[in-house]
């Protein structure tokens, strides 16, 4: 049974939202607080976090980034916030999908077991894969990823897109097919998301992000993995 952690100050958001995920089969943990959920995600297993921006104690943004500095769990966050700039930003810091205020406790639902989807790795054909005579690993197992022995901490939407490409190396990936593989058929949001993660994860894996050995653009149609060779 997965564990979801909600994480709002409104206490009827809180019981909506706890009420739909019970029916769903899910288990759930609740924090009003930035410190209570922090705290409640260093000593409690927690599959996917529901993060509200507006928090008393501290901003959405600050937890968001503070959980990915220790965590890879995924982040939906709820804004009342409706810009594509405040979308981009937050998938910056490390949110997984955006849900803007009012919306469907269904809707929650079925974003929540969509990212739950895409970060099952059942679908690997290994469980430890290595690129560039070991300098850059994915090992499935443990869901982590080495770049020269040293881990580098993504978010699970990046991890998704990474394994995407990295099972095909030099296959041409179209920005519309990655966004179906990443962020499901569902999402109806702005491709160009995709060149976001792509740009997060330059920066966290490449040795010289503006020039990338791994991750390489198909220049007027998308992406594709090298596997770190020149």
């Amino acid at each position: 049974m997965k564990t979801i952690l909600v994480v709002d100050d409104e206490e009827k958001i809180r019981d909506v939202m706890v009420s739909y995920l019970n029916k769903e089969g899910f288990k759930t943990l609740e924090a009003a607080t930035g410190k209570e959920a922090l705290y409640t995600l260093q000593n409690l297993p927690v599959d996917l976090v529901i993060l509200d921006l507006m928090l008393p104690d501290m901003e959405g943004e600050l937890v968001c980034q503070t959980i990915r500095q220790n965590h890879s769990v995924p982040i939906l966050m709820l804004t009342a916030k409706v810009s594509e700039n405040n979308r981009i930003k937050g998938l910056s810091i490390g949110a997984d999908d955006y849900v803007t205020k009012p919306f469907d406790p269904r809707e929650v639902v079925a974003r929540v077991r969509a990212i739950l989807r895409r970060t099952d790795d059942r679908h690997l054909l290994a469980d430890r894969i290595a690129f560039n005579n070991g300098h850059l690993v994915i090992d499935s197992l443990k869901r982590i990823v080495l770049r020269n022995g040293e881990p580098v901490n993504l978010t699970p939407n990046e991890y998704s897109l990474l394994l995407a490409l990295a099972k095909y190396p030099q296959r041409h990936f179209s920005r519309e097919e990655l966004a179906d593989k990443v962020l499901g058929y569902e999402f109806e949001g702005d491709i160009r998301t995709i060149d976001q993660h792509v740009k997060n994860i330059r920066h966290k894996m490449e040795p010289d992000p503006k020039n990338p050995r791994y991750i390489v653009t198909v220049y007027g149609y998308g992406y594709r993995f090298s596997g770190g060779a020149r």
